[in-house]
């Protein structure tokens, strides 16, 4: 991955000057009022990306982002896109990359039929829109898409056909996310907007490290499969199902747990241009890990509906969601067992086409009795953000 990109970067530096090369991006800057335990990106259990110091307490965290991309079109069929990320994270912080690669990926391309291959986002999210994967709407990403940012992105190849404007369809092949899966189990749903880069390690309160997205693990394909009915301008509604066909094992492979992991989502959007927009997404599907003499299987499901209004230069949203682990096997104890739901509600003003300033508080109501006796079982809390963004 790190030879292409670097392939990909001279490619560009040599002849960008007779190309089309779009450089974009943005750098933002957040302070965040957390009334939560350490975060999961601490070695915590806190289902927020910035926690304090006891599940009690409050603390104030700055944050600073930056994210770049690029988009190369030496012909009219043809483009090369690659973007990454640099980040300020809060003290404490286990594993994980303060730079790192999130996309690149190729595409072939005429009126009806798209060939991409690399590392990319399937399109499935319904909030996280705009480009290089960030949401229009709120600061805080949903459940789903948090997980999503975290521990699922393809490393292969996507064909996608459009026969007319009215419908999608496309198929996905890949490799390198034998581990999705890990994260969800070991600390459940969590809420932020961190994007796990190429070959970064996260953490799990067990505790352990984990790499989502690097190295496959046993050389089979996963499989993505999207149906999409569109209303150009108006409405669309999609179906993905998505099945990484992990080999499960009793001991770790290459120094990773491989989860076999499969679900399915259910997009929904309104007023796709309009002043009000309604989106919702459905997730539902279940993850299984291998050990000495049996398995393990998880089963998880979430749920969020979002509405937002945009008046001049305001943009109000709000959003409503549920989220739920359990057992598949539904024993009378059940240590993966989890019910929970949260409330965000966001004010973004922007100054001009450049500049973002933004209002959020989010709450989370829910528990993880499984937890190890080492972490506090009430990993619900709440957050009060600012940020400023500026993009180019």
């Amino acid at each position: 991955m790190r030879k292409t990109l670097a392939i990909l970067l001279f490619a560009v530096a040599t002849t960008a000057g007779a190309q089309s090369f779009q450089l974009h991006g943005f750098v933002s800057a957040r302070e965040i009022y957390v009334s939560s335990q350490p975060s999961w990106l601490q070695g915590g259990a806190g289902r927020f990306d910035v926690g304090a110091d006891t599940v009690d307490d409050h603390k104030l965290v700055s944050m600073y982002n930056a994210q770049v991309g690029f988009d190369w079109t030496p012909m009219s069929w043809f483009l090369v896109h690659a973007d990454g990320v640099a980040r300020r994270q809060q003290s404490g912080h286990v594993g994980g990359k303060r730079i790192g690669l999130v996309q690149a990926y190729a595409d072939v391309f005429n009126d009806h039929f798209r060939l991409r291959a690399g590392e990319f986002w399937l399109p499935t999210s319904r909030e996280n829109t705009d480009p290089l994967w960030t949401s229009k709407y709120t600061i805080t990403y949903s459940a789903l898409n948090s997980w999503m940012a975290q521990e699922v992105r393809p490393i292969g190849a996507d064909l996608q056909w459009s026969p007319s404007f009215y419908v999608t369809v496309g198929a996905t092949a890949f490799r390198g996310n034998d581990t999705m899966g890990t994260l969800l189990a070991g600390r459940g749903w969590t809420f932020g907007n961190y994007l796990a880069a190429y070959n970064e390690n996260l953490p799990t309160p067990e505790p352990e490290l984990t790499r989502p997205f690097g190295e496959d693990l046993d050389g089979k394909n996963g499989y993505a499969e999207r149906v999409r009915i569109s209303l150009p301008e108006r409405a669309m509604l999609q179906v993905t199902h998505i099945d990484n066909r992990a080999t499960i094992s009793p001991v770790k492979v290459k120094d990773e747990e491989p989860w076999a992991t499969r679900f399915n989502i259910v997009g929904l959007e309104i007023g796709s241009t309009a002043p009000i927009t309604v989106a919702g997404e459905w997730m539902r599907g279940s993850t299984e890990v291998g050990f000495p003499g049996g398995s393990f299987t998880m089963d998880f499901d979430t749920a969020y509906l979002l509405g937002s209004y945009k008046y001049a230069h305001e943009r109000f949203s709000g959003r409503i969601e549920r989220f739920a682990t359990n057992n598949a096997s539904h024993p009378a104890t059940d240590l993966a067992r989890e019910h929970g739901h949260a409330i965000t509600v966001a004010w973004m003003h922007e100054t001009n086409p450049r500049s973002r300033a933004g209002l959020e508080y989010c709450r989370v109501s829910g528990d993880r009795p499984g937890l190890a006796p080492a972490f506090d079982p009430r990993t619900g809390g709440s957050t009060i953000t600012a940020e400023y963004r500026y993009s180019f």
